[in-house]
């Protein structure tokens, strides 16, 4: 797409902090990193989000972020890594080429974990039949 950033990364139409490239996928730094070595792993080519992207692509993304993940942590002295893609604008998409977020974690960061709500054992069961039913469809 030619209004892509990420896509213009891929043709070197504007620089990147590369940390790493194969036929098909691309790594480099965030730009606004929430962590030294926040590191972003692409395909290089364009889809949307991880729901729209082919099985054996998402296979290459998640091969780079095994082999990668260890070594960015290790780089950066850190203690430990978490894995995140934004899927749509609501879950905080800014880009819409599929992206997966290697945040190097460090002790005392203040990066916390995602708050937990309560939910009824009837609440639970209803959204569990809901989501087999979707799934099954």
């Amino acid at each position: 797409m030619s209004d892509c950033v990420f896509c213009k990364i891929v043709n070197n139409e504007i620089p990147s902090d590369k940390v790493f490239e194969n036929d098909h996928v691309m790594a480099f730094l965030d730009i606004a990193p929430s962590s030294p070595g926040h590191t972003l792993v692409i395909p290089k080519e364009h889809y949307a989000d991880l729901t729209e992207t082919p099985d054996n692509v998402l296979a290459e993304l998640s091969k780079t972020v095994k082999k990668i993940g260890p070594k960015i942590v290790s780089a950066v002295d850190a203690k430990g890594f978490n894995l995140l893609s934004n899927i749509k604008e609501v879950a905080g998409q800014v880009i819409f080429h599929t992206h997966i977020h290697i945040i190097p974690r460090f002790e005392g960061d203040g990066l916390k974990h995602w708050p937990k709500i309560e939910l009824s054992k009837e609440k639970i069961e209803e959204i569990k039949e809901e989501i087999i039913e979707n799934i099954t469809k």
